[in-house]
């Protein structure tokens, strides 16, 4: 049987993902309740960190340890990796020494590489392309604080970038309507929005695209490794800074989403993050904990 792995949305089917968002409710509920057990017990997951991490880091050791298992934090400036070892030797050996593979880094192309050499399961924990897993996170905040998304019209922000890419994936996935706001040059990828064109719509005014919205999310201007161009993104993003204005123009219930970390006053103002009746982003944080140890368990046990 073929190794599964999740390096985007649609390695999972619409069944397993609604499977997998609803294990991370559970899965959480038995955390609070102290009786999760230790279904992770003598597993390892390798975690391959090529690009900073607060949130990936902490919930993916958190979650190892909180069911029994363990994980290794690996980086370029310490193993071979570093050293200009090909990753289909690193997927070769790591694979045969841990049970499950994490990696976060830059070029998309990297991890499938990684994957397809790999005996074992890889999970994307961040590429240029794609999020996936705070994807997951965000899925299960949705579904906990307002129900499940299907039908929903869903805003995005800001840059077509890695978070972009995968609500497209996650409204084809999830069965809802996706706007996404950005000014010219800074669309998510054509082909991506060219195959769901029938839920994908882009529109260049925020307000526009944030009437009638249950859910609208953003992110930071500048992602990682664009950091040199964040003067220039800050003038073309004039006018798509998410606050109580925009938002209300979306439905009265209508909830705020962010991945975190936030450049208050730029993408997002102060007092809109701030606000706990329409802001989720902390739970949205601490979910990322408990989809994914839903989301190893699921691959430990189909593989």
């Amino acid at each position: 049987m073929a190794v599964r792995h999740f390096l985007t949305l649609l390695d999972l089917s619409q069944d397993e993902l609604r499977q997998v968002i609803d294990r991370a409710i559970e899965m959480k509920a038995q955390h609070k309740q102290g009786t999760a057990g230790e279904p992770f017990k003598n597993k390892v997951l390798g975690m391959i960190f090529e690009k900073s991490s607060t949130r990936t880091r902490v919930s993916f050791e958190a979650g190892m340890a909180q069911l029994g298992g363990s994980a290794l934090f690996l980086s370029p400036r310490d193993t071979q990796l570093g050293r200009g070892e090909p990753i289909e030797d690193s997927a070769r050996v790591l694979s045969r020494m841990v049970d499950i593979m994490m990696i976060r880094t830059f070029e998309h192309d990297k991890i499938e590489r990684f994957a397809q050499y790999s005996r074992v399961p890889v999970i994307n924990a961040l590429t240029d392309d794609y999020h996936p897993c705070q994807l997951l996170a965000d899925i299960q905040t949705y579904k906990e604080q307002r129900g499940d998304p299907q039908g929903k019209v869903v805003t995005w922000v800001g840059d077509g970038n890695n978070m972009c890419h995968s609500y497209i994936n996650a409204a084809r996935q999830c069965d809802f309507e996706l706007r996404i706001a950005c000014p010219e040059g800074f669309d998510p990828a054509p082909e991506l929005v060219e195959a769901n064109k029938d839920r994908v719509t882009i529109l260049r005014n925020p307000t526009d695209a944030v009437k009638g919205s249950d859910w609208v999310v953003t992110d930071v201007w500048a992602s990682m490794g664009q950091e040199e161009e964040q003067k220039e993104r800050e003038q073309k993003f004039a006018g798509y800074q998410v606050d109580h204005e925009m938002m209300s123009h979306a439905n009265s219930d209508a909830i705020f989403m962010h991945c975190l970390p936030a450049h208050r006053g730029e993408e997002v103002s102060a007092d809109l993050l701030e606000d706990d009746k329409i802001s989720v982003v902390w739970d949205e944080a601490e979910n990322r904990l408990h989809a994914q140890k839903a989301l190893i368990e699921f691959l430990l046990l189909n593989n």
